[in-house]
C-alpha cells in the first residue's frame, strides 16, 4: 500500500515602493511587531510570499493548516501541479511541496550527480536579496523515495560562486511521502502524488536565529518529474514563471512575517459597499476544481478532463477546499473573483477592507473542523467562461486570511446564513492606489478530511443578491 508522510517549509517575498504608513507583522496574535509598510508592484514578474511566523516546535506539525499557501504547474497526464505551504519558526523554514502526479519514479541507487532525472524538487534561496549568484545564493535539492526519514543519499546542496553553483555541504533535511498503487512501475494502475517537506535551519544560510521581521529574499522552486523508467524527457514545471536558476533576479519573493497594514489617523470615514448587480456593478467570480456538480469526481480520464474543466454556466455556488492527503486532489477547489473599484472616488485614503462571504454549508459537518481561508491577489484579468484550474493566472502575494468554522448543515433559511470575513485591506490598498480592480483567489492550507467549506457565488439569483460576495471599503472623507 501506498505511503504518505506528511511535513513542511516556508516562503515569502518582495516589494517595491514605500508609502507614509505603518504595518503590523501579526502572525499568531498577540506576536505583533512594527515594521514600515512596503507595498508592491515590483517590476513585473513579481511573485511575493509572505511567509507566516509560528512559535512552536514543529510547523507543519502544529500550524501545518495555518500556513501561507500558493501553487504552480499544469496538470495532465504527463505533467505536474503543486501546491507549496510555507512557514517558519525560531530555528527553521519550512516549505511543503505536493505534487499531483499519475506515475511516481525515484532512484533505487541515488547519485548526487542525478537527482533531478527523477521526481525531484529544487528550492533555491538568496539571503541578500540579490539579483546574481554569490556566496547568498542556495540550492536545495530533494529527491522523492521510499521512506519517510531524512537521507543524505537523495540530498544535494550546492552554493553560489563566482556566478556559478558548486557543490558544498550546507545541513538541511527532506522528508517524501506519497500516495498511488507504488513507486517505480507503471504496469498496473496509477498513482496520485507526492510530497517533499524542505526544512532549512536559519544556521545552515549564515544566520544565527529566524530573520528580523520584514526580511525580504529571493526564492524560487522547480519541480522535476520522471514517469517512466528509460527517463522519457518531461518539461520542469517552475516557480515564478520566468524562473532562471543562475539569475536571482527572475526569482519570487519570500518575506517573513505576515504584514498588517494600519493607515493613518483620519478625521472621518465613508463606508463603500461593492456586490454584483448592486447600484449597476459588475463583478465575476468561478470556482474551479472540486466544484459542484463535479465534486470529487475522478471518474474517466480525470487527470485531463478535470483540470480543464470550466465552471458550470449557473453555478450559484462555490467551494474552497484542500487537504493533507494528496489522494484526495480531485476534491481540491480554489475561488476567483475580481471586484471594480471604479465606483470608490478617487484620492482617498484607504482605511479598512473586508471580504464577506456567506455559507451556506460544508463538508461531513459531524467531522468538519475551521478553516483558514486565504486571500491572494491575482495580477492578470481572466474570464469566468473559462476559467480552469490550469490556465488559471497564478498568485502574486497572500494578503489576507480568515477563519471560517463548519455548520451542522444548512440554516434552512437564507437570510440566516453566517457571514464570514476576511480582512482583503492591503490588496485593496494596492489595487485602488494603481487603479485596477481587486482581483482575489481564495484557498486554503487544510490539513484535515472534510475540509470543504460552501459559499454563495455572484451567480445566486437576484432574490439571493445579499448573500453575494460583498467588499466592504472604509475610505477617508
Amino acid at each position: 500500500m501506498s505511503h504518505f508522510h506528511r511535513k513542511r517549509l516556508l516562503i515569502i517575498a518582495t516589494f517595491a515602493f514605500i508609502l507614509s504608513s505603518t504595518i503590523a507583522l501579526a502572525n499568531n496574535p498577540p506576536y505583533r511587531q512594527w515594521v514600515p509598510v512596503i507595498f508592491g508592484p515590483s517590476p513585473e514578474p513579481q511573485y511575493l510570499i509572505n511567509a507566516p511566523y509560528f512559535p512552536v516546535s514543529s510547523v507543519t506539525g502544529e500550524r501545518f493548516e495555518q500556513m501561507a499557501i500558493f501553487w504552480f504547474g499544469q496538470l495532465s497526464r504527463s505533467t505536474n501541479y503543486t501546491d507549496v505551504r510555507v512557514g517558519y519558526n525560531d530555528n527553521a523554514l519550512f516549505l511543503y511541496l505536493a505534487s499531483f502526479d499519475r506515475q511516481l519514479w525515484y532512484d533505487t541507487t541515488p547519485s548526487a550527480t542525478d537527482l533531478t532525472s527523477w521526481d525531484a524538487a529544487t528550492l533555491l534561496i538568496d539571503t541578500a536579496n540579490g539579483t546574481q549568484l554569490s556566496a547568498a545564493s542556495f540550492r536545495f535539492v530533494a529527491q522523492l523515495r521510499n521512506g519517510d526519514t531524512p537521507d543524505p543519499a537523495y540530498q544535494l546542496s550546492q552554493r553560489g560562486t563566482g556566478g556559478s553553483w558548486t557543490t558544498t555541504a550546507v545541513a538541511f533535511s527532506s522528508i517524501p511521502g506519497w500516495r498511488g498503487d507504488r513507486l517505480n512501475d507503471n504496469n498496473d494502475s496509477e498513482d496520485r502524488g507526492w510530497a517533499m517537506t524542505f526544512q532549512i535551519p536559519f544556521t545552515s544560510l549564515g544566520l544565527s536565529g529566524r530573520p528580523p521581521d520584514g526580511t525580504r529574499w529571493r526564492m524560487a522552486l522547480i519541480l522535476h518529474d520522471r514517469d517512466d523508467a528509460t527517463g522519457s524527457s518531461i518539461p520542469n514545471q517552475v516557480w515564478p514563471p520566468a524562473l532562471n536558476a543562475s539569475q536571482p533576479s527572475t526569482w519570487g519573493g519570500i518575506r517573513f512575517g505576515l504584514p498588517v497594514y494600519t493607515p493613518p489617523s483620519v478625521s472621518a470615514t465613508q463606508t463603500f459597499q461593492i456586490r454584483h448587480g448592486l447600484n449597476g456593478v459588475t463583478v465575476v467570480d468561478a470556482g474551479i476544481g472540486g466544484v459542484n456538480p463535479y465534486m470529487c469526481d475522478d471518474s474517466g480520464n480525470y487527470w485531463d478532463a478535470w483540470p480543464n474543466r470550466p465552471r458550470p454556466a449557473d453555478q450559484a455556488d462555490i467551494s474552497i477546499q484542500n487537504q493533507a492527503d494528496i489522494a484526495d486532489w480531485p476534491c481540491f477547489a480554489k475561488y476567483y473573483i475580481t471586484f471594480p473599484l471604479t465606483s470608490l472616488p478617487p484620492g482617498r485614503t484607504v482605511i479598512s477592507a473586508t471580504l464577506v462571504l456567506s455559507q451556506m454549508g460544508n463538508a461531513e459537518p459531524a467531522q468538519a473542523q475551521r478553516s483558514l481561508i486565504q486571500a491572494l491577489l491575482v495580477g492578470e484579468d481572466w474570464s469566468p467562461a473559462t476559467l480552469t484550474w490550469n490556465n488559471a493566472p497564478l498568485v502574486r502575494e497572500n494578503i489576507g486570511s480568515g477563519w471560517v468554522d463548519p455548520i451542522p448543515g444548512f440554516p434552512g433559511d437564507w437570510t440566516r446564513l453566517p457571514k464570514r470575513t476576511i480582512d482583503v485591506t492591503r490588496g485593496v490598498v494596492q489595487a485602488y492606489t494603481s487603479g485596477q480592480p481587486l482581483r482575489l483567489a481564495l484557498y486554503s492550507a487544510d490539513s484535515a478530511y472534510h475540509s470543504g467549506k460552501y459559499f454563495v457565488s455572484n451567480g445566486t439569483g437576484d432574490w439571493n443578491a445579499a448573500n453575494r460576495p460583498t467588499l466592504i471599503v472604509v475610505l477617508s472623507q
